[in-house]
């Protein structure tokens, strides 16, 4: 039942991103941001709703207080696909840092593009460092969250952390407040497989770090906050039967 279910969701979820992306053509008429933020929005409310319906997996969010409607920082624990889907909800406006490969996924890098993402070119070393900053504070400017998953890419659960230098560049660069946010979605939802287990996924905002700290005592608060607080999820989610 289980395999089945995740089935029906993966059938669900393609089917809605293809109809989502194919009927929000015309929007790449206008450069309208705003209308492609909200196009972004209405996918991600019908994958959790379709995620909740199908496999029974619903959604806690803790501490909201500390999710910001200005423009900050977030720095966000990367297990899954699932939190690039909810963090569209969970925050205002959000400019998420992705890899530049991906603008050439169509239509998907077109939307990206509009929505004022900010695309890296991982080979580009220094100046595509400086590049990213440059991006980040521009949106920053305009009142967005920058959202960066300080490990690149998604981990699988239990790994050893493994933070990469651009977050700190990002955070002594901006002058702005990074939020760390934990979670527990690779128990339910996994990096890797078919599998979407029934459950509560839990996102949970961490207080702000203040800006100004030094790099290293940077790096090791927000690895700390980060890394204690979704071991704590999933701790949680195993007590719970789910593991």
């Amino acid at each position: 039942m289980l395999l089945l279910r995740s089935l029906l969701f993966q059938i669900y979820f393609w089917v809605w991103s293809l109809s989502m992306n194919v009927g929000h053509v015309p929007l790449l008429a206008f450069d309208s941001q705003e209308f492609v933020l909200n196009a972004q929005r209405r996918w991600a409310r019908g994958v959790l709703w379709g995620l909740r319906v199908i496999t029974g997996t619903r959604v806690e969010v803790r501490s909201p207080e500390h999710a910001p409607t200005g423009g900050a920082l977030v720095a966000c624990k990367h297990l899954s696909m699932w939190e690039t889907i909810m963090l569209h909800i969970a925050l205002g406006r959000p400019a998420f840092i992705l890899k530049r490969v991906l603008l050439f996924v169509p239509l998907y890098g077109q939307y990206a593009l509009r929505a004022g993402m900010i695309a890296v070119d991982r080979s580009g070393h220094a100046s595509s460092l400086r590049k990213m900053v440059a991006d980040a504070r521009s949106r920053l400017a305009d009142g967005r969250q920058i959202v960066i998953f300080p490990e690149g890419t998604r981990r699988p659960i239990g790994a050893p952390p493994d933070y990469k230098p651009g977050v700190a560049a990002l955070y002594s660069q901006l002058g702005a407040p990074c939020v760390p946010v934990a979670l527990n979605s690779g128990v339910f939802w996994p990096r890797k497989g078919l599998v979407r287990r029934p459950g509560t996924i839990v996102i949970e905002f961490l207080p702000p770090i203040p800006p100004g700290l030094r790099r290293k005592e940077f790096m090791a608060q927000l690895e700390g906050a980060i890394e204690s607080a979704t071991a704590a999820l999933i701790a949680e989610a195993r007590h719970s039967g789910t593991l």
